[in-house]
């Protein structure tokens, strides 16, 4: 029997934010949960697993295999809000400069005010 997850429609809901490529974030939205919320989560689970015995190198590889897709999923929003392409997220594989490049255009320029492509504003 296939798995199946229903993801919230609800675009405040963390499950829809976290799972979903679909939609836009804000600003807001994109430092609480694209940064402090994975920064906070990537904490909790190189101490949980730490604590578990888990050897380093593992620890790494775990930690960013379960926070990849939602990282991806909330800077896709972010891009989306800025009326750009998807694909933007890759810019973040150009080292050191795509990461940078990725901050400053998903944290601190403004969305397009009102409807674009990808759907209405984000809610405040």
């Amino acid at each position: 029997m296939p798995l199946s997850i229903s993801i919230p429609q609800d675009p405040t809901s963390p499950l829809h934010i976290f799972l979903s490529v679909r939609g836009r974030v804000s600003r807001r939205t994109f430092w609480l949960y694209g940064v402090l919320a994975l920064l906070g989560l990537g904490l909790l689970g190189h101490a949980l697993l730490g604590i578990a015995g888990v050897e380093q190198g593992r620890i790494e590889a775990i930690v960013n295999l379960l926070l990849v897709w939602p990282a991806i999923a909330v800077s896709t929003k972010r891009w989306q809000d800025r009326d750009r392409a998807p694909w933007w997220v890759l810019i973040t594989l150009v080292p050191v400069v795509g990461w940078l490049w990725a901050l400053i255009d998903n944290g601190f320029v403004k969305g397009t005010p009102g409807a674009n492509r990808f759907g209405n504003p984000p809610p405040a």
